[in-house]
């Protein structure tokens, strides 16, 4: 719906009135102001798409006021009143952000469609901050759920360099959210209105994989028919998302070195190079560093990519966010598959916290749709937890609704200390703990 707010700011009460009278008639609701102090108290309160002011204000000048509007409220467009005589003032005030302007003792016939496209342009203006918000919602920072430190202090590095054009590493375990990530610095850049184009580099096959980011001339090889643009030119003053970065073969990285350093590229079977200015956000899950000892990785390719690092958190190492996530996956699949399940046990989301979630977020999603799609009732209780995860319930003497989470801390180390062929000192070393911990646990929960 569209907004037909208009302020009208004139200390010349007859001039104002005659001006409301005419608007209101064409179906805009106005408001009245006589000077800069009532004006600014209106546009606070109120939805303004329009300001009509005139240039010289009993308390200031209208140009002044201009500044602040804009400041104030970006979306909305302010037409100027000059007298007759001084038309400078509103070609200063154009300068100034003004849409346009009037003259005192014009009629309707300027009046009427100044405004009309005035409270269009408003109105557009409007409408596309509207959808940067809801893009912002959906891909920017909000979208990425955890309160976490360790999420935290990811965040606030990636939203840091995201107004930048610098070259991003993205580091983490698969699932940790990199594209996620990349899609969030993506949409909250200036070039937010440009393609973002995702590669990910593992998924092409190596014999096609330049032809896909570089394009190719036809002719080229058999079968290139006509012309085809590569992945690199599709994301042309937008963003190059580069996922698996660490799978590209030793060629692939030279001819990505040459394009990070030069902007330039050739497709395949052309002699022309080719400019592109876009954005590149890599990630891996690889430890680069080791890849480059053992001669996979180009180590000038390294520092090219990691200008500005940000490695992401394990799930396992932010568990406190693991609620959270779950709630938002449950109303998610909830809706999607069309069920009335809308609630947790408490055993449920005690259990969910046992997990190691070696696949991370994904891990996580995947135990929440399996839940919802299994659910009978509009609670998920313990009984849908993977129980697979778990061992077998009746070798380790734990009955199946026990999922409490000292049962399941025992399960664990019972099935550990199998594996280690019950040697404790080995079993400690798998668990990650102190020999003297384990020994306490064994003593808490009566293993001999």
């Amino acid at each position: 719906m569209s907004n037909a707010n208009i302020l009208i700011i004139d200390d010349e009460q007859n001039l104002r009135q005659v001006m409301s009278r005419v608007l209101e008639l064409e179906g805009y609701v106005v408001w009245q102001a006589s000077n800069i102090k009532q004006g600014l108290k209106i546009i606070e309160k109120e939805d303004i798409a329009l300001v009509i002011s005139d240039v010289r204000l009993p308390d200031g000048s209208g140009l002044d006021l201009l500044q602040k509007i804009k400041e104030m409220r970006p979306c909305t467009e302010v037409v100027v009143i000059t007298a007759y005589g001084t038309i400078s003032d509103g070609v200063r005030a154009i300068k100034a952000g003004a849409f346009d302007y009037i003259t005192k003792g014009d009629g309707d016939e300027q009046l009427i469609p100044v405004v009309s496209r005035a409270m269009e342009k408003a109105n557009m203006q409007k409408r596309i901050s509207d959808l940067e918000k809801q893009l912002n919602r959906k891909f920017g920072f909000e979208s990425i759920i955890g309160e976490s430190t360790l999420m935290k202090k990811s965040k606030e590095l990636a939203a840091r360099v995201a107004p930048t054009d610098t070259t991003v590493l993205l580091l983490g375990e698969t699932g940790t959210g990199k594209e996620i990530f990349a899609l969030a610095i993506h949409y909250t850049s200036a070039r937010n209105n440009k393609p973002f184009v995702a590669v990910n580099c593992s998924a092409i096959a190596k014999d096609l994989l330049e032809s896909e980011m570089f394009g190719y001339k036809a002719g080229a090889f058999t079968g290139a028919m006509k012309d085809k643009k590569g992945l690199v030119e599709e994301a042309d003053k937008g963003t190059l998302f580069l996922d698996e970065i660490g799978e590209l073969n030793l060629d692939m990285q030279a001819k990505l070195l040459r394009f990070l350093e030069t902007g330039t590229y050739y497709k395949v079977g052309d002699s022309k190079p080719l400019e592109v200015k876009a954005r590149i956000i890599a990630a891996t899950n690889r430890d680069l560093l080791k890849e480059i000892e053992k001669g996979c990785f180009r180590e000038d390719l390294y520092y090219r990519l990691s200008v500005f690092t940000i490695a992401l958190p394990s799930l396992r190492d932010r568990k406190e966010d693991i609620e959270a996530l779950a709630w938002h996956f449950l109303n998610f699949y909830a809706a999607k598959v069309k069920k009335h399940v809308n609630s947790f046990g408490p055993e449920f989301l005690k259990g969910l916290q046992y997990f190691e979630y070696k696949g991370n977020t994904r891990e996580l999603k995947n135990i929440i749709e399996r839940a919802v799609i299994l659910s009978n009732t509009s609670t998920i209780g313990a009984d849908l937890l993977p129980q697979a995860q778990f061992g077998s319930p009746d070798q380790n003497g734990i009955s199946s609704s026990s999922y409490d989470l000292s049962a399941m801390e025992k399960t664990h180390i019972l099935r550990v200390l199998d594996i280690a062929g019950h040697n404790k000192t080995k079993a400690a070393e798998l668990l990650d703990i102190g020999l003297t911990t384990l020994y306490r646990k064994l003593h808490e929960y009566g293993i001999e």
